[in-house]
């Protein structure tokens, strides 16, 4: 990395699950404490996951804390965690998510403007593609979100090309798959409340089994098992969260090189593999030695059979690879626990 280019970064949503696990891998990379800052409200994340790092707590939806931040640390690049990212609250309250996840991206981008801060990281989803037409998705996918939540990314992208024509933006935008795992070192977990992910709420049931529980009594639940897939589940592909943070460092050295003027590009990050949510139980049953069992309810609405990307992209322009499989990120969860 040519940190004399990107001397200082600024991490918005810094404090929440994968923004931690950024600023971890940056100092891991040899940036010093104070070459960084975390921007956050705390609405859903933690003070503690910011370490040593500077916290400015602070809004997107106030413009004059996210200037004001930006003002005083004047960073050369900005990475952007900083959206709500629960398909199923996007549908109950979907003003939550044009809010935070729209507007507040445009104060961001306003401001970064208005600065002359130009260059920009990034998190999107796969969820902008909607129901897949082919799998692997490729980020040549028609791109028609059917939540909320991806409707809101999806606008942010079409901001971010506007934005790079008119005001030079440089940006890249990293359409995530299903993000897992934890520090490898066990310094971060993933911390949601509630929580919905698959991993921590299997591994949330391995613990309970742990301290003395009944398998019987399970609170585990695995939604429809009539799907066309091989075991009746849903298939996913899954990115340890390690693997998106190098991503990151390569999206942003890819970055400093571009030329002048402004430029986005978007990219898949994925494994290209898909597990159904059998393959994962039984992963952890392996990883943690305890005797997992769920009960099988109804599908949930709006549930493809399979999602699975493509990152080729990826790998033959910013030559990122992942490094990790599901036991890596089953076994690096564990280790990170409590759940």
């Amino acid at each position: 990395m040519e940190k004399k280019e990107l001397d200082r970064i600024l991490v918005v949503g810094g404090a929440g699950y994968i923004g931690s696990h950024m600023l971890l891998r940056l100092q891991d990379s040899g940036w010093p404490s104070d070459a960084l800052a975390v921007f956050d409200n705390l609405s859903r994340g933690y003070r503690d996951a910011c370490g040593d790092v500077r916290l400015w707590e602070g809004d997107l939806l106030d413009p004059d804390s996210v200037r004001r931040c930006l003002l005083e640390f004047r960073p050369d690049l900005v990475m952007h965690f900083g959206a709500f990212a629960y398909v199923g609250e996007s549908v109950q309250a979907p003003d939550l998510y044009y809010s935070n996840n729209l507007m507040g991206s445009l104060n961001l981008l306003n401001a970064m403007s208005d600065l002359g801060i130009r260059r920009l990281v990034f998190s999107s989803t796969c969820a902008t593609y909607g129901e897949p037409e082919v799998v692997p998705i490729p980020e040549s996918h028609p791109q028609r979100p059917i939540n909320p939540y991806g409707r809101t990314k999806l606008m942010v992208e079409q901001i971010l090309m506007d934005y790079a024509h008119a005001y030079g933006l440089q940006a890249i935008g990293l359409r995530y798959f299903n993000a897992a795992g934890a520090d490898p070192q066990g310094r971060a977990r993933e911390r949601h409340e509630p929580e919905t992910h698959l991993i921590p709420l299997v591994l949330r049931e391995a613990e309970r089994l742990q301290a003395g529980g009944n398998p019987r009594e399970t609170l585990l639940q695995v939604f429809g098992n009539d799907f066309s897939t091989d075991d009746g589940s849903c298939v996913r592909d899954y990115i340890h969260v390690q693997d998106l943070c190098d991503a990151h460092l390569k999206a942003a050295q890819q970055i400093s090189r571009f030329p002048a003027g402004g430029r986005v590009e978007f990219f898949n990050l994925a494994n290209g593999n898909g597990f159904s949510v059998f393959d994962v139980i039984e992963t952890c049953r392996q990883v943690t030695g305890q005797p997992i069992e769920a009960r099988v309810v109804s599908r949930r609405a709006g549930d493809p059979a399979r999602l699975i990307g493509t990152a080729e992209k990826a790998k033959s322009v910013l030559g990122w690879e992942p490094s990790f499989g599901l036991e890596d990120m089953v076994r690096h969860a564990w280790g990170a626990k409590s759940y």
